[in-house]
């Protein structure tokens, strides 16, 4: 909204706002969290919100303290609001869990740096899945990446809104480079042809997910 402080988000209040730094696939630093925990505490910030994309909401500050706060905290603006990639959401995958069987917070981090600066039709949410479990919930995002045994498999027009969808299987077998690949692709057809703040779900419903493939496969 016009006037806001840059990065911040109007709250139900009217008064306050609230503001996501950048913690790419969930990764946090220790010194990040100490300058988050030191901004709270400065600026009397009322909450700390963990949200469904795996990022912190500093919830209820003052509209002169915004500009202040990521001063002090020196990082990156998470996007909420804008319409591009908002996150890439990822599990532990191999790195740590047990059941993983692909890396899913490399791959995850790749991705969110390749796209996080593009333009797109409306807000685009990614989960990357290192085993079939899908603690990264691939099958209800906008573009999904599930980690298999021979590789990784593609999909797409997921949602968990107000219309839910299961997202449609593209390919399977991949690599790592094919599936950065294959997003780019998806992501400018996508940008193509989809209406404003039309959604992926939305758009592979109107397009027809044969229509899709032919054109990204």
């Amino acid at each position: 909204m016009a006037g806001d402080p840059r990065g911040a988000i109007l709250q139900r209040d009217k008064k306050t706002y609230a503001i996501v730094p950048r913690t790419p696939v969930g990764l946090v630093k220790p010194e990040e969290l100490e300058r988050i925990v030191n901004v709270v505490r400065k600026y009397e910030i009322p909450i700390i919100k963990i949200t469904s994309g795996q990022r912190f909401a500093l919830v209820g500050m003052k509209k002169e303290d915004v500009n202040n706060v990521w001063q002090e905290l020196g990082m990156d603006i998470g996007k909420a609001t804008e319409l591009c990639v908002h996150y890439v959401q990822a599990c532990p995958g191999t790195a740590v869990c047990k059941y993983g069987v692909q890396d899913s917070l490399g791959l995850g981090m790749e991705i969110e740096e390749f796209f996080s600066e593009m333009d797109l039709p409306a807000k685009v949410k990614i989960g990357v899945s290192g085993c079939p479990f899908c603690c990264a919930e691939s099958f209800v995002r906008d573009i999904g990446v599930l980690g298999k045994k021979n590789g990784w498999t593609f999909i797409v027009g997921g949602s968990s809104a107000r219309h839910p969808r299961i997202g449609d299987v593209m390919a399977k077998n991949l690599s790592k480079d094919e599936i950065i690949d294959l997003t780019k692709r998806s992501l400018e057809y996508y940008g193509d042809k989809a209406k404003k703040r039309e959604r992926m779900a939305r758009f592979v419903d109107r397009i027809g997910i044969e229509n899709v493939k032919d054109a990204i496969l």
